[in-house]
């Protein structure tokens, strides 16, 4: 009767270990909380790979049209980097005149621009773009714009502007979100599978107004529907007040290199407008534009 009884416990002790370590079907992981830009640096292992230019750059792009100046502190918190390191990457711009401080806030210098200069002035794209653009925001009245991809971001290369329609000042370098923009969608419409689920995988949908999509299923319909018309409409999601519509621009392999915008006050445009007028004069920029690419 021991010998049984005792068997029988190791039996229960085995299932118990077994339940303990064993996931069920129904078990569901915890969501892994996104890379901080500290981690993702540090997960790059090549040997080759130089870690502190990389968080150099990083501490340079985590400046921004809200926050033009930065404690040590705000660009430590942002970047995931600790303070000793970001202290010694402002030390170094601040000593090659790409930086300057007051107090304990740092902020960029008109010098850190020469950085992006040798890639505005080379590419044939921003070269032959901005003639374009200044003829088409003349025949529309209406400022445009040009931008490709950048990480989670539409990059601005080219703009010609006749009037502000968004709170915040758009150059050439300005970034904004790709999923509540029309540059944006165009672009990302042009994405593999692969690529698109990469995007989603690493961007935060922000609601920037009421009206802003932030599904990544309504999305994805959205962008099948940006892919199959041509052209994307974006009617007050990052801004109240604000609609735009965009049409890829494609190089000789017809690859989606950049996209082309106008941006105009809501109110005073509606949709029917941006498609019988806008649409149009946008795809024979595009068009011009594209026979001047490779």
């Amino acid at each position: 009767m021991q010998n049984i009884s005792s068997t029988s416990q190791e039996t229960s002790s085995e299932a118990a270990r077994d339940a303990v370590h064993v996931p069920t079907d129904d078990s569901v992981e915890p969501p892994s909380r996104p890379l901080t830009i500290a981690e993702e640096i540090d997960a790059l292992t090549d040997p080759s790979f130089m870690t502190s230019l990389a968080r150099g750059l990083a501490v340079v792009k985590a400046f921004s049209d809200q926050r033009r100046a930065m404690t040590i502190a705000q660009l430590s918190h942002k970047t995931g980097i600790p303070r000793a390191a970001v202290r010694r990457c402002l030390y170094t711009l601040k000593q090659l005149g790409y930086a300057d401080a007051e107090a304990n806030n740092f902020y960029l210098k008109p010098k850190i621009l020469s950085l992006g200069y040798s890639y505005l002035s080379s590419t044939p794209l921003t070269i032959s773009a901005q003639p374009c653009l200044n003829q088409l925001s003349q025949l529309l009245n209406e400022s445009c714009s040009l931008a490709v991809m950048e990480d989670k971001d539409v990059l601005y290369v080219s703009r010609s502007q006749t009037s502000r329609v968004l709170s915040v000042a758009i150059n050439a370098g300005s970034r904004l979100p790709a999923y509540c923009t029309s540059l944006g969608r165009v672009l990302l419409s042009a994405m593999s599978d692969a690529e698109l689920d990469h995007y989603f995988s690493k961007v935060k949908l922000i609601a920037y107004t009421e009206h802003t999509v932030v599904s990544e299923a309504s999305l994805r319909e959205i962008l099948l529907d940006v892919k199959q018309k041509g052209y994307a409409i974006v009617e007050e999601e990052l801004e109240i007040g604000l609609c735009s519509i965009a049409v890829p621009v494609r190089g000789a392999s017809g690859t989606t290199v950049a996209a082309l915008n106008v941006g105009a006050q809501a109110m005073r445009v509606p949709r029917t407008q941006l498609e019988l007028s806008f649409l149009p004069a946008l795809l024979n920029a595009s068009a011009e534009l594209s026979v001047l690419l490779p």
